[in-house]
């Protein structure tokens, strides 16, 4: 039997490690396997998917992936400082995140990142926003999808469905 090798309509586990390109700096490493219908409605960057075409199982892919190819760019209008005392006191350290709504109801997620004396800055933008990155992904496992995962494009586990 020919070994298995990741195209539409297969299931894929992979591992993978980001870089920021800029100083090579280690920013995620997912050890344990993530599960990916390729080609489905919910996978990976086009450009992963693109580069892990055909590849089997302990193949790996090194895909640099430009800001526009992933968390987008960083937009200024989402940093927003304000005087410290109008920040509940729960959220007045780096690193804090509170979840606030936009004119349009859909959820935002602000992180403290800067703090001094008198005042605080959130920021909206996805940590990785604005980066240039790399991504190392390795191919853990290859098998054929359900009917259910083709019909919805996504693995059953993203689903709940066991």
């Amino acid at each position: 039997m020919a070994e298995p090798k990741v195209a539409r309509g297969k299931v894929v586990s992979v591992t993978y490690t980001i870089r920021d390109q800029a100083d090579d700096n280690l920013l995620e490493a997912i050890e344990v396997p993530v599960d990916y219908l390729h080609g489905g409605r919910v996978g990976l960057y086009e450009k992963i998917e693109a580069a892990l075409e055909g590849k089997a199982v302990g193949d790996g892919v090194e895909v640099l992936l430009h800001p526009e190819d992933a968390f987008g760019p960083r937009d200024p209008d989402l940093t927003f400082t304000d005087v410290i005392e109008n920040v509940p006191p729960d959220f007045r350290r780096l690193g804090a995140q509170a979840e606030f709504h936009n004119e349009e109801g859909e959820a935002v997620t602000m992180t403290v990142t800067h703090l001094d004396a008198g005042t605080i800055t959130l920021d909206g933008n996805h940590p990785l926003a604005g980066k240039n990155l790399i991504f190392a992904v390795r191919v853990a496992a290859i098998r054929d999808a359900t009917p259910q995962e083709l019909m919805v494009g996504e693995v059953a586990q993203a689903q709940g469905l066991h």
